[in-house]
C-alpha cells in the first residue's frame, strides 16, 4: 500500500510541472530569502538584463542639481569691472564704454540698476511695487534692448542694487522707514532717509527687483548698501526687535542667504559690496553688521572697498595710505587672505574688490590717481594672489584707455595684410 501511495504523489508532481512548467521547489538564499529572480530564469549576474522604460511612459527627466558656489567660482571668466550709472547706461556714452571693453583687459560692467536715491533706473512692469510706488525713473530708456547690446559683446553684466539707504522706499512706505524712538527718520550725512534692515517686508521689495534683473538676462546681482547705517542719530534707532552690536550680523547675513537662497534657484549668483575697514576690525563689524568671514559663505562673491582714500593715517604703518596705492591694496589682500583662511574652498566666497580710480581731494597728503596708480592697485590684487577687480569713478570716466596705434604699428599691419592677400 504505501508503495502505491508513494507512486501515485510522485506521479501527482510530475503532472503538476508537466500542466504549469514551473518549478517546484527553489534553491534558497543562505541568508534565509530566496534567489533572485535572475538566477531562478537562469540568467547570470553579468547578463543582468537593463530595465526599460515603458513606450508609453516618458523616461524621468534628471533631478536638478542646483546652483554650486564652487562649479560658479571654477566656470565664470575672472572679473575685471567698471561702475556705469543710470543716466550713463542709457546716453550716447554707452557706445564708448563698451568699446573700452572691447579694446581692453575690462570685460564686465556693473549697471546701477537700484541707485542710492532708490530710484530703479528703468521702467519696470506697472504690477510690480517700485512701479506702482512711482520709483522707476528711465534713464535706460530700452532695458531689454542694451542686454542684447552687452550680450552681443560678450560683456559680463552685474546689477547693482542699493538696499537699506532708499528715501523713496521710505517715503512710499513710511512704516518700512528707519526711525529713531521719536518716530524721526534716521537720514545718512548727505540726509538720505533709510529703511530697516531688520525687516523682511524690506528685504522683499529688494529681492522681487533682483529676481526681475535675474529674469532679464544679468549674469550676476551685487547688493550695496547691505548693512546697517552709521553716523549721528544711529543709535537711537528703533529696529522693532533687539538689535545689539553683537548680532547686526546675523540680520546682514540672512538677507544676503534669503536672497541667495531665490538667485540661485536661477542659477545667478549674488555679490555683496562692503567696507574694506570690517576685514580684521571687530568694531567696524559692530557698528555696520557686515561680518567679512560670515558674509564669505553667504555670499558668492565679496567686493570689499579697499579704496587707498577710505584708510586713515597710519593704516598698515602706512603715513597716507592713499599715497601709497600698491602698498595699501596688498596689505589690505594680505589681511583678506589671513581673516578667510578658516573657510573651505567651497564655503569661501570670490574676493573681487572695488579699486580706486578718482583722486580723494579732500585726503591730507592724496596724490592725483592716473593710469599709474589704477595699475598699481591691479598688480597688487594679482601679487597678493587674486585674479578679480572692479574701479569705481562716480562720473565713469576711467583711466584705462584704448591706446592708440603708433604710425609705425599701423605701417606693420598694414604690411601684414598686403602679404596675406600675397600668399592667397
Amino acid at each position: 500500500m504505501g508503495i502505491i501511495l508513494g507512486l501515485a504523489v510522485t506521479a501527482g508532481l510530475v503532472l503538476a510541472f508537466i500542466f504549469f512548467g514551473l518549478p517546484l521547489l527553489r534553491p534558497q538564499d543562505p541568508q534565509g530569502g530566496g534567489v533572485s529572480d535572475n538566477v531562478a530564469a537562469g540568467v547570470s549576474a553579468d547578463e543582468t538584463p537593463t530595465p526599460t522604460v515603458s513606450e508609453n511612459e516618458p523616461a524621468p527627466e534628471p533631478e536638478p542639481e542646483g546652483f554650486s558656489k564652487l562649479a560658479w567660482k571654477k566656470e565664470h571668466t575672472p572679473v575685471k569691472g567698471i561702475y556705469v550709472t543710470g543716466p550713463v547706461a542709457g546716453s550716447e556714452r554707452m557706445p564708448g564704454l563698451i568699446e573700452l571693453l572691447d579694446e581692453t583687459e575690462l570685460n564686465a560692467m556693473v549697471i546701477d540698476i537700484k541707485n542710492d536715491g532708490g530710484e530703479i533706473t528703468f521702467k519696470m512692469p506697472e504690477d510690480m511695487q517700485p512701479a506702482i510706488m512711482g520709483n522707476c525713473v528711465r534713464y535706460i530708456r530700452d532695458m531689454e534692448g542694451l542686454m542684447a547690446e552687452l550680450k552681443s559683446h560678450e560683456i559680463y553684466t552685474i546689477a547693482r542694487i542699493v538696499c537699506f539707504k532708499d528715501p523713496l522706499l521710505a517715503q512710499s512706505c513710511p512704516e518700512l522707514a528707519l526711525k529713531d524712538t521719536d518716530g524721526k527718520a534716521i537720514t545718512d550725512s548727505n540726509d538720505l532717509a533709510w529703511v530697516n534692515p531688520c525687516s523682511e517686508e524690506v528685504w522683499d521689495y529688494i529681492i522681487d527687483i533682483a529676481v526681475y534683473c535675474a529674469d532679464l538676462g544679468f549674469d550676476e546681482i551685487q547688493f550695496d548698501y547691505v548693512r546697517f547705517p552709521v553716523g549721528s542719530g544711529t543709535e537711537k534707532a528703533d529696529y522693532g526687535v533687539e538689535v545689539t552690536e553683537e548680532n547686526k550680523h546675523e540680520f546682514i547675513s540672512g538677507f544676503l542667504r534669503t536672497a541667495a537662497e531665490q538667485l540661485h534657484e536661477k542659477e545667478v549668483p549674488i555679490t555683496a559690496d562692503l567696507f574694506g575697514t570690517v576685514i580684521g576690525n571687530p568694531t567696524d563689524v559692530g557698528k555696520v553688521g557686515q561680518d567679512y568671514v560670515e558674509l564669505a559663505s553667504a555670499a558668492d562673491a565679496l567686493c570689499p572697498m579697499i579704496y587707498p582714500s577710505h584708510y586713515g593715517p597710519g593704516v598698515f604703518g602706512l603715513d597716507v595710505p592713499d599715497a601709497k596705492p600698491y602698498d595699501t591694496i596688498r596689505a589690505a589682500l594680505s589681511l583678506s587672505a589671513q581673516e578667510l583662511s578658516s573657510l573651505s574652498d567651497e564655503e569661501c566666497a570670490v574676493v573681487r574688490p572695488w579699486l580706486q580710480d578718482f583722486t580723494a581731494t579732500w585726503v591730507k597728503g592724496h596724490i592725483s590717481y592716473g593710469l599709474e596708480e589704477v595699475n598699481s592697485q591691479i598688480q597688487a590684487v594679482y601679487d597678493a594672489g587674486y585674479d578679480e577687480w572692479i574701479l569705481w569713478n562716480a562720473k565713469n570716466n576711467y583711466s584705462i584707455v584704448i591706446e592708440e596705434e603708433t604710425d609705425e604699428e599701423e605701417e606693420e599691419e598694414q604690411e601684414g595684410q598686403e602679404a596675406e592677400k600675397e600668399e592667397e
